[in-house]
């Protein structure tokens, strides 16, 4: 156990407004802190602007003293960023078993949005109401220019979630109070003008902010320039494959941004895994922005309920199938040599992508006596995998056998039965992105921490829009796509090899190189909650209305009743019957709340929406 902390940025959240600074104490009583005197001085707006960055998701967390006071049901929603990867295409959430309702016609217009409309707004109103304040503040004008950048990073990072999911929102340039019924009772602003603003804000706050922020792990020019690359990749996108016009000018923005981050962080960690699963990220190439946890202290659950009966989350075939064979060609292309079928659960699984074995399960077997003790099968096909983990991964990370939080042996992958931990019901390919064995024996107490923001996605952001404003080359794809296939020891994508045939499986819609790209970015990203926006702003729902399949299985080797398509003896997993309908065009704008609309008459649905 540590004994002595340097305290994270994010455990001094359940500050406010009170400086961790002598000399700020020794200036103003508590009981008289104002706007005043909060906002002339540089620590007391230090500790103001901490509540800022609980906006950012990271492992969700809780204090071990919270953890132990209440009932397990109401922690955080760890599952948060996987159940929008479950209405994508690549995830299924076995908690569905009726489907996705998103992808089923079955989404409902909320009666209230805490999370996703009235939070974002609050957190806007904070930053406001330190925006405003900071115009006649005494302070150094380096100083103050610093301030405002912090504030129009996250009021630009909250409008750019409500844009993702509503398209035009309400902007709010200021301070808003009861007196303000035009702008708290007007229309919404387009979009144009809402991006406009957004990229506005946040070419302002690179050009002003510290460069290196308030010390390590807090937003400086870095963090800014992230937000510019996905900001500006998404809005780009979208406005292209949904007609709205000036695409380039975010695409320039976010190749820009991404030139600038790539130039000062040009390492990646080398290990994929330990991204997700280290006790600390503090310098760690590659990593931008992260949360910390620390041991007994600030904890989460993220592993624990990758461990245990908790998650409800499996890849499918169709995600599987994104990762390449080590000789870099795709499953589905007939002539690789690499790829040995679904039928045979070991040769599906060979000579594959290492970040596949970092995503969900190899298969094995072993034979378990009273829960914890093991031995091998004898057969030499059911201990492949465990030399082939051995060389990627250690003993606080992912080995097999496959171990539940208490360190129970789960016997086989695919686990369908008995044990209810550690398995399988939808496709039979589980997610455990996030396994880890720091903390084996103790539930609900983890502390490796969350990445934030990471460098392999400015890769990807970069590779993308390059190839939207036609300069995607050879030389691109060395610097981005081809860095993180070395992670995974994958031959590097060379383009004059990539034609209409290398995938047939593609989307004939898409360029082959174009898809390639997206296909990186699928793998690397894989259930951290990117996929369904992905689709979303590239207009490409439609993938995720075909049916979802999982593993080939016999439905003789297991006791339990497994779902096969078409109800056969043996085939592919299905574990939702039927075929979803089409997507409807005005699903990929989301619903106002209609409490949101009762308040205000002048706040219109998103189209179509009743």
């Amino acid at each position: 156990m540590k004994l002595t902390y340097i305290i994270p940025v994010f455990l001094l959240l359940v500050f406010s407004l009170v400086s961790c600074s002598e000399d700020y104490l020794n200036l103003a009583p508590k009981d008289e802190l104002s706007e005043a005197t909060t906002f002339n001085s540089y620590s007391s707006i230090l500790v103001y602007s901490h509540g800022f960055y609980d906006g950012f998701i990271g492992y969700d967390h809780q204090s071990l003293l919270r953890y132990k006071e209440v009932n397990s049901s109401k922690r955080p929603a760890v599952s948060r960023v996987m159940r929008k990867d479950c209405e994508a295409d690549l995830m299924q959430n076995y908690g569905w078993a009726n489907g996705a309702p998103y992808l089923w016609n079955n989404f409902e217009v909320p009666s209230s949005s805490e999370e996703f409309y009235e939070r974002p707004y609050r957190r806007i109103r904070r930053v406001n109401i330190m925006l405003d304040n900071l115009l006649s503040s005494t302070m150094a004008q380096e100083d103050i220019d610093h301030w405002r950048s912090v504030g129009l990073f996250f009021r630009a990072y909250e409008y750019y979630k409500l844009m993702n999911l509503y398209g035009d929102v309400i902007w709010l340039e200021n301070e808003v109070t009861d007196e303000d019924t035009d702008i708290l009772f007007g229309p919404r602003t387009p979009r144009d003008e809402v991006a406009a603003n957004v990229l506005r804000d946040l070419s302002w706050a690179e050009e002003h902010i510290k460069p290196e922020g308030d010390g390590a792990n807090t937003i400086n020019t870095d963090v800014v320039n992230f937000l510019i690359s996905r900001f500006g990749l998404f809005e780009g996108t979208w406005r292209k494959y949904h007609a709205l016009g000036d695409a380039n000018t975010y695409l320039d923005a976010s190749i820009a941004a991404s030139e600038k981050l790539m130039t000062k962080h040009p390492d990646l960690h080398p290990s994929f895994d330990e991204v997700f699963n280290s006790e600390s990220l503090a310098d760690v190439k590659g990593i931008v922005l992260y949360r910390r946890y620390v041991e007994d202290v600030l904890v989460s659950r993220m592993s624990t309920d990758f461990r245990s009966s908790n998650s409800t989350y499996d890849i499918t075939r169709k995600g599987v199938d994104k990762f390449l064979s080590k000789n870099g060609l795709p499953v589905t292309n007939p002539a690789n040599p690499q790829f040995g079928g679904y039928k045979d659960k070991n040769a599906e699984f060979r000579d594959r992508d290492d970040r596949l074995y970092f995503t969900t399960p190899p298969p094995y077997k072993v034979n378990v006596s009273q829960n914890v003790n093991w031995t091998h099968t004898g057969v030499p096909a059911d201990q492949e995998y465990f030399a082939v983990m051995e060389e990627i991964s250690d003993g606080l990370h992912k080995t097999l056998p496959d171990l539940n939080w208490a360190g129970n042996v789960v016997a086989e992958v695919p686990h369908f039965e008995p044990k209810p931990y550690n398995k399988t019901k939808a496709t039979g390919y589980r997610i455990w992105k996030h396994y880890n064995q720091l903390n084996t024996g103790r539930s609900s107490a983890d502390f490796a921490d969350a990445p934030i923001f990471r460098m392999a996605e400015i890769l990807l952001n970069y590779a993308e829009a390059k190839f939207e404003v036609g300069e995607f080359d050879q030389a691109v794809a060395d610097a981005t796509i081809n860095k993180l296939r070395d992670r995974g020891r994958v031959a590097h994508m060379v383009m004059a090899n990539i034609d209409a045939a290398f995938d047939p499986s593609r989307d004939a819609d898409v360029d082959p190189v174009l898809f390639e790209i997206r296909r990186e970015r699928a793998v690397e990203l894989m259930g951290e909650g990117f996929r369904r926006d992905d689709l979303r702003r590239w207009k490409k729902m439609d993938y995720a209305t075909d049916i979802k399949l999982g593993r080939w299985v016999k439905q003789a080797d297991y006791k339990i009743n497994i779902k096969i398509q078409d109800n056969a003896a043996e085939g592919f997993c299905q574990f939702v019957t039927g075929t979803p309908p089409v997507f409807p065009d005005y699903y990929y704008l989301f619903p106002l709340p209609e409490n949101e609309l009762a308040l205000n008459p002048q706040l219109d649905q998103n189209p179509t929406w009743k």
